[in-house]
C-alpha cells in the first residue's frame, strides 16, 4: 500500500525540503549568489544525491503471502508461512546503513459460528527486527518468538528468517474443540521507518519501502 505525500504545489517533492533551509539561510545575501556559484553547486549535488538515495521505489510486485501451512503437534496448532515481495534494492541499501526495520504479522484465531459471533480464540502480532552493525559487519536479527538475537552475516540468510513464520505456537489444542469448524485471519506489514534525526525533515510525509499484504483467510475443521 502506497502512501502518497498530501502537500500541494512547491511543497509536494522532498527535494523542496531541502532547497529552503538553503533559502532561508542564503537569505540576507541572495545579490551575492554569482560568487558563491561553487559552494552553492556543491549544495545542490546533494540534495540531488538525497533525493535519489531515498525515492520511493517503484514495486515490481505486490507483497504477498505463501506457503500457508497449518498443522498440529500433540498439544499445540502450529502456523508455517512467508511472504514475498517484500524486499526491494533501496531497503537492502538502508538496512546496510544502518536503519532498523521490522516486519509484523498478524494473526487471528476465530471458531466459526452460524448462530453468533464468531468467538476469538488467539490474537497474535509477531515481530522480526533486522538492524546492520557496521563495526562487526553482521547482521542482527530479532525474532519476537525467539528469546536471543541470531547474528547472521549472509543477506540471503537475512531475507529468510525476515520473511518465514515457521512453527508458530497459535494455541494450544485443548482450547479446540472436536468436530468444530475454525478460521485463521493473517497479514503481514513493514512498520514505519525509523529514520536518523537529521533525515526526519526530509522526509516527513514520506512512508519508505512500505508493503502491507491483504489477510488471508484459511478454514479448517477439528
Amino acid at each position: 500500500m502506497e502512501r502518497r505525500p498530501s502537500s500541494k504545489g512547491f511543497f509536494r517533492h522532498p527535494l523542496t525540503l531541502l532547497i529552503m533551509p538553503l533559502i532561508v539561510l542564503q537569505g540576507k545575501h541572495m545579490i551575492h549568489f554569482a560568487s558563491l556559484g561553487i559552494r552553492l553547486k556543491s549544495a545542490l549535488v546533494l540534495i540531488f544525491s538525497i533525493s535519489l538515495l531515498f525515492a520511493v521505489p517503484a514495486r515490481a510486485e505486490e507483497a504477498r503471502l505463501t506457503d500457508i501451512v497449518i498443522t498440529n503437534t500433540r498439544d499445540d496448532l502450529l502456523l508455517y508461512l512467508t511472504v514475498t515481495g517484500c524486499f526491494t534494492e533501496e531497503m537492502e541499501k538502508a538496512i546496510e546503513n544502518g536503519i532498523v526495520t521490522t516486519f509484523t504479522f498478524f494473526i487471528k484465531l476465530y471458531e466459526t459460528r452460524t448462530l453468533w459471533w464468531d468467538k476469538n480464540i488467539a490474537d497474535l502480532k509477531v515481530s522480526h527486527e533486522i538492524q546492520y552493525d557496521n563495526l562487526k559487519k553482521i547482521y542482527v536479527v530479532k525474532l519476537s518468538e525467539k528469546q536471543k538475537p541470531i547474528f547472521v552475516k549472509d543477506f540471503d540468510e537475512v531475507k529468510k528468517l525476515m520473511s518465514e513464520i515457521v512453527g508458530l505456537k497459535v494455541t494450544e489444542l485443548g482450547n479446540l474443540r472436536k468436530g468444530t469448524r475454525y478460521q485463521i485471519h493473517m497479514m503481514a506489514e513493514l512498520d514505519e521507518i525509523k529514520l536518523p534525526f537529521y533525515l526526519h525533515y526530509v522526509l516527513f510525509f514520506l512512508s519508505l519501502w512500505d508493503f502491507e499484504t491483504d489477510w488471508y483467510t484459511i478454514d479448517f475443521r477439528y
